[in-house]
């Protein structure tokens, strides 16, 4: 099969042995994949991706002297089974599923795997028993958003929102637009977006927050004080480069909740006093639950979220490398998709 493959630190397009699916897996082709900006982050600082996933004792962690094909918001449609399945499906149904594969008693990251392709190929391996039909009608590129979405509303979750409460997101990237779907379905308000790129402050108006700002030109914190009468902000980091962290410890109110959904590769340096005085709350959040990834496709597939907006390019496997660069630039595109069978 054809694949775009992350080797040597590059993107290079190459044919790789079709994989075969394993007890309980089955076997299908990828109809779309969402580009991620982790997927950024691996090609980038792969090396510090790998020792920070050995420090937080990641199940399994990649070989960046290997072949890695990435891809973990994907939606595919089922060719064949492996051995012991129960075939509740059938070929030519398309399925969602999350970004994790267990096989025995191995833990899969797809997407981050040497051993499990991800959707920046042609064909993929994914257990039968965490496989989500998609409801005809529903257009493959948006199931795929399911994954991506579901990281935003289990941010909202870990922060505990309620209607009552309040939000500044910092940062209108994928992950910050998501986190703003999710407090939106939570009926939050205001919700604050900031980030540099009109783009993106358009986008995070479509899906949500009444108020966006360009923080160059105005805190969001004083946007805030003006348009909430409200107990003390629940505040999203959704931006992943050292130096956010303390500044949002620096300029929250006081009594704020701080989630860092934002990745970054490299150590951050905060001043403990600040928010000790200011008796902060600061949380951290990463992926989702099962229960999760299936409500976040229950509410896509119901149009609750207008997910369609976040697509703004759409590449084949040739294109795939000129697309990360292409998300480099924040002005340029939100949500980029892999569409295997395109040609570019």
């Amino acid at each position: 099969m054809r694949a775009a493959v992350m080797r040597g630190g590059k993107i290079v397009v190459d044919t790789v042995p079709d994989p075969e699916p394993q007890s309980g897996e089955i076997l299908v082709r990828t109809l779309a994949c969402g580009i991620c900006g982790s997927d950024l982050h691996a090609l980038q600082h792969g090396d510090l991706m790998v020792e920070a996933s050995r420090e937080a004792g990641a199940p399994t962690v990649m070989d960046l002297s290997r072949d890695v094909i990435m891809g973990h918001e994907f939606c595919s449609e089922i060719l064949d089974y492996g051995p012991d399945t129960a075939r509740r499906s059938r070929p030519g149904d398309r399925v969602i599923h999350p970004a994790l594969l267990i096989r025995g008693a191995e833990f899969h990251g797809i997407g981050y795997s040497n051993d499990v392709p991800g959707g920046f190929a042609e064909r993929m391996v994914l257990s039968e028993s965490m496989m989500l039909p998609v409801p005809e009608g529903v257009p493959s590129e948006h199931a795929a958003l399911t994954e991506p979405i579901a990281v935003g509303i289990h941010a909202v979750a870990r922060g505990r929102v309620s209607a009552r409460d309040s939000a500044v997101v910092i940062g209108c990237g994928p992950v910050g637009l998501a986190v703003i779907a999710g407090l939106a379905l939570e009926k939050v308000e205001p919700i604050v977006a900031a980030d540099f790129s009109p783009m993106r402050r358009a986008l995070a108006e479509r899906l949500g927050a009444h108020i966006a700002v360009d923080p160059q030109e105005r805190s969001p914190f004083a946007a805030w004080s003006e348009a909430a009468q409200t107990r003390p902000p629940v505040v999203f980091e959704c931006v992943g480069v050292p130096g956010v962290l303390q500044g949002l410890i620096r300029e929250a109110p006081r009594m704020a909740r701080i989630v860092v959904v934002g990745v970054s590769m490299e150590e951050e340096r905060v001043k403990p006093m600040v928010a000790i005085v200011k008796e902060l709350t600061v949380r951290f959040s990463f992926g989702y639950s099962l229960e999760e990834f299936a409500q976040t496709f229950r509410t896509i597939a119901e149009g609750k979220i207008e997910v369609d907006p976040l697509i703004t390019g759409r590449v084949g496997l040739e294109g795939v490398s000129a697309a990360f660069e292409d998300l480099r630039h924040p002005d340029r595109h939100a949500k980029i998709m892999v569409e295997p069978a395109q040609s570019s």
